[in-house]
C-alpha cells in the first residue's frame, strides 16, 4: 500500500518530501537554536531552507539522469526521514552548503562513465569538493572518491590524475589571493581545522542511539545486496554503483573524523545511504516485506520527534 502509493502519486511526492524536510528544519530550530526570531534570521533560514531543497533536487537529477535506481524516487523521500530522523542535519549552515557542493562533485565524478570531456569533468569535481572543504574542512575525504574513481576506470593517462591536484591548487590560489586582499593575510579568509576525535558522548542519547542504529543497520543490510546487485547492472554503469558505495564509506568516516560530533556530520551519508536503501527496496521480492521496510523508516522518525 504504501510503495504503491509512492510509486503512483507522484504529483504530490515533491511536496511531501519538501514537507518532511521543511517540518526537520523546523523542529531542529525549536529545539536547538537559542536566537531571537527576527526578521533577518528568518531570511537566512529562508534562504537555508532553500539550499536543502536544492540539494533533494540535485540527489533527484543524479539518480535519474544516471539511472541508479528505477525512478521510483524513493532517494528523496529517505534523504528527508532522514533529515527527520537527526534533525541536527539541518543547523549547520556550513555542513548544508558543503554538502550541496559535495554533491555537485559526485554529480560530475558519476558521469566519468561517459568518456566525453574526461578532463573537464575531473576539474569540475575537485573544484566543487575543494569548495566544499572551504566550508567544512573534512569534506576534503571526498577528493579520494575522484582518484578511486579513476582506479575504478582503470584510467591509466596521467594527466587524468593530475587535474584533480591542479582543480585543488585552483581552489588554494583563489581562496589566498581573497584572503591576501581582504585581510592582508594568506588563508586568514579560511580556518584550517584538521583536528581529529574520537569522543563519541555527544551521541549518547535515546534518539540518537535510535537513529543511529536504524540507519546503520539499514544501511548495512541494504548494501550488502546492492553490492551483489551491482554485477546485474549494464557494465556501462557498474562504476557508478561502486562510486556511491564507496561515498557512503567516506560519509561514515566524516562522521567518525570530525572533531565537534554536533550531529550536522551525519549530512554527509545521506545522500548515498538514500540511494544504497532505494535500491535495495527495489529489488525486495515480497510485497509485505517492504511495506514494513518502507513502513519502519517512515514512523520511526516521528516516534523520535515524541522522545
Amino acid at each position: 500500500m504504501i510503495t504503491s502509493f509512492f510509486n503512483k502519486s507522484r504529483s504530490i511526492y515533491l511536496i511531501i518530501v519538501f514537507f518532511i524536510a521543511l517540518l526537520a528544519f523546523v523542529i531542529a530550530r525549536i529545539n536547538g537554536v537559542n536566537q531571537d526570531f527576527n526578521f533577518d534570521f528568518l531570511l537566512k533560514q529562508a534562504f537555508l531552507l532553500i539550499v536543502v531543497y536544492a540539494s533533494i533536487l540535485l540527489l533527484n537529477f543524479i539518480v535519474n539522469k544516471n539511472s541508479l535506481t528505477n525512478k521510483n524516487n524513493y532517494e528523496i523521500l529517505l534523504f528527508s526521514l532522514f533529515l527527520l530522523f537527526i534533525t541536527q542535519t539541518t543547523i549547520n549552515s556550513n555542513v548544508i552548503w558543503s554538502n550541496l557542493f559535495v554533491l555537485l562533485g559526485l554529480r560530475r565524478i558519476i558521469s566519468l562513465r561517459s568518456p566525453s570531456n574526461t578532463k573537464k569533468k575531473l576539474f569540475d569535481a575537485a573544484i566543487w569538493i575543494s569548495i566544499a572543504a572551504l566550508f567544512y574542512f573534512w569534506a576534503i575525504l571526498f577528493f579520494v572518491l575522484i582518484l578511486l574513481s579513476l582506479v575504478l576506470y582503470t584510467d591509466n593517462n596521467i594527466r587524468h590524475w593530475l587535474i584533480p591536484f591542479l582543480g585543488v591548487l585552483t581552489v588554494l590560489v583563489i581562496t589566498a589571493s581573497l584572503s591576501v586582499i581582504l585581510y592582508n593575510e594568506f588563508f586568514e579568509i579560511y580556518k584550517f581545522s584538521p583536528e581529529i576525535s574520537y569522543d563519541f558522548s555527544n551521541y549518547n542519547s535515546i534518539s540518537y542511539l535510535i537513529a543511529i542504529t536504524v540507519l546503520l543497520s539499514f544501511g548495512v543490510w541494504s548494501s550488502i545486496f546492492y553490492s551483489n546487485n551491482i554485477k546485474k547492472k549494464k557494465k556501462a554503469f557498474r562504476v557508478s554503483f561502486k562510486t556511491i558505495i564507496i561515498a557512503a564509506i567516506i560519509g561514515f568516516f566524516v562522521v567518525i573524523f570530525v572533531p565537534n560530533k554536533d550531529g550536522s556530520e551525519f549530512l554527509f551519508l545521506f545522500a548515498p545511504l538514500a540511494i544504497i536503501i532505494a535500491n535495495y527496496i527495489d529489488i525486495i521480492q515480497e510485497k509485505w516485506f517492504k511495506e514494513i521496510f518502507l513502513a519502519v523508516l517512515i514512523i520511526v522518525p516521528f516516534v523520535l520527534l515524541m522522545l
